[in-house]
């Protein structure tokens, strides 16, 4: 029997511009659980659509259990046993959750000419995916019914109902609440048990040093090692990510909030189980911090303040003056900027460039006369934010669908600084991000802070909250159960008031 399951040897993939692979090797054993770990731009993901025939790479070639192939397409991977979960979605949301798993390869039925899709069976079976990875819904209900998480499970189920002896995990549990996470690595240890090898793409270090079993990592496109996990520690392997020491996490706090900007009273949403009387008070110079588990309808309420959903009741007030939303236009005009939740379902334009990525919601601010637009100037903010938030890319032309996750996120953000927004709402701003891009966004939300911008930052990650946020409010089940000070806060705490609206009353 072959040593590795799979051997990925001199790979090599070139872009315009930009040398995404050099030389990278990546050799997975039967049975094991295999992180791949790097900063954004790193070429993990690269690596991983090469072998899974997404890319066509320049040099190098893959064996599988010790025999030399080559990967024409997806369809080619699959066949030859290969599966990938994407770090981005890629649903079709109006059709089931059963032909959502079973695209490209419906069960049939009939005769010659005459064959259709056997839906009962493709539904039971589906169900039975679903049943594997714990998941409780309805194989025939529409997928756009579903949260991200549970999205993201019908991915992994997907993958599971392919009988794939390799899966690619990219960023699996990048919204995933603890609980899932922990059915996450249930399934993949059920599947190490069944032989099958998992490649796991994660920048959640207590994750990789809890579920892998060998470790590579990657820096600018090249292979820097593999390493057994039980080798490593977090200092380890952010120092060989980043080939620097990173021993603080997050910069230092020096931004002073001043008066109030923002004054929301008693929102409450036009649907019934959504938000209901939230109130709090936003400063000049803060960071608050939004907390909460899934379901406590954080993004909801901030989509309102946006103008995406629609209130019932409940007054904002702007600089002491009510102001009224009724959509994005409104938020925007009263400088109100949101970077979502779903980077790639509302955030990014795919197939645009950077620059227009960058300029889309101040188009106006560049008109010459009201009328044209001053390319020379959108081009100049453009270059500006690439050289201010350290985005890797060629240039402001290359469609921002090309770039890795964390820039991405990076090119989003410097949309609204060129709107130069007054409240900025993030939320999960670092989802799906390195170490060190995190790090860069926390200094881009602190040096914010400091020119007088109001921040409210939404993250279920509570070691972010209490590193970044000046004070945390909690919410549970569309209540606001508390607002702790910085210097106050603890998990303990936040997880109390996470929890803490119980059958109509507040519990604490």
């Amino acid at each position: 029997m072959n040593e590795y399951r799979l051997e990925l040897r001199g790979v090599s993939k070139a872009f315009p511009g930009v040398q995404a692979l050099d030389d990278v090797t990546l050799c997975v054993k039967p049975g094991t659980v295999h992180a791949l770990m790097g900063e954004n731009g790193a070429g993990k993901s690269t690596l991983m659509k090469c072998l899974f025939g997404i890319y066509k790479m320049d040099t190098g070639e893959i064996s599988l259990n010790g025999e030399k192939t080559i990967i024409h397409n997806p369809l080619d991977a699959l066949h030859k046993g290969i599966a990938m979960v994407h770090q981005e979605l890629q649903p079709i949301p109006d059709r089931s959750i059963a032909e959502n798993i079973y695209c490209g390869r419906y069960p049939m039925k009939g005769v010659g000419p005459f064959t259709y899709t056997d839906d009962k069976k493709m539904n039971e079976e589906a169900q039975r995916w679903l049943e594997e990875v714990h998941l409780n819904v309805d194989s025939r209900q529409k997928l756009n019914s579903l949260s991200i998480s549970q999205m993201q499970c019908v991915e992994i189920a997907k993958a599971v109902s392919m009988n794939a002896q390799i899966v690619i995990m990219d960023e699996p549990s990048s919204s995933l609440t603890e609980n899932e996470v922990e059915n996450l690595f249930g399934i993949i240890n059920e599947l190490k048990s069944k032989g099958v090898s998992i490649i796991y793409i994660s920048h959640r270090m207590d994750e990789i040093l809890r579920i892998s079993d060998e470790v590579t990592i990657m820096r600018d496109g090249r292979y820097v090692g593999t390493w057994e996990a039980k080798e490593l520690t977090t200092d380890i392997i952010i120092s060989r990510m980043v080939g620097r020491d990173l021993s603080n996490k997050y910069p230092p706090k020096d931004n002073k909030p001043g008066e109030i900007v923002l004054k929301v009273t008693e929102l409450t949403s036009i649907l019934p189980k959504s938000f209901k009387d939230v109130s709090f008070e936003l400063r000049k110079g803060e960071i608050l911090g939004f907390a909460g588990l899934v379901g406590a309808q954080r993004t909801e309420l901030m989509e309102a303040l946006f103008g995406i959903r629609n209130l019932a009741s409940g007054t904002i007030t702007l600089d002491n003056k009510p102001i009224n939303v009724r959509r994005p236009a409104d938020a925007i005009r009263n400088r109100i900027g949101l970077i979502t939740e779903n980077r790639r379902e509302t955030g990014i334009f795919g197939v645009l460039s950077i620059k227009d990525n960058v300029a889309i919601s101040s188009l106006n601010a560049y008109r010459d006369f009201g009328v044209v637009l001053n390319d020379q100037k959108i081009g100049k903010v453009v270059e500006d934010s690439i050289s201010r938030l350290s985005i890797k890319t060629p240039d402001h032309k290359t469609r921002i669908m090309s770039l890795s996750g964390g820039n991405q996120q990076k090119v989003i953000i410097a949309r609204w600084l060129a709107n130069n927004p007054e409240v900025l709402i993030m939320d999960e701003p670092t989802r799906g991000i390195d170490v060190g891009a995190k790090y860069e966004i926390y200094q881009i939300m602190i040096e914010l802070a400091k020119e007088g911008k109001a921040i409210i930052m939404i993250s279920s990650e509570m070691p972010e909250l209490l590193g970044v946020a000046d004070r945390i409010a909690v919410m549970c089940e569309g209540r606001l159960t508390g607002i702790l000070p910085r210097e106050e806060a603890t998990q303990e705490k936040i997880m109390q008031l996470a929890t803490a609206f119980k059958g109509g009353e507040v519990a604490v």
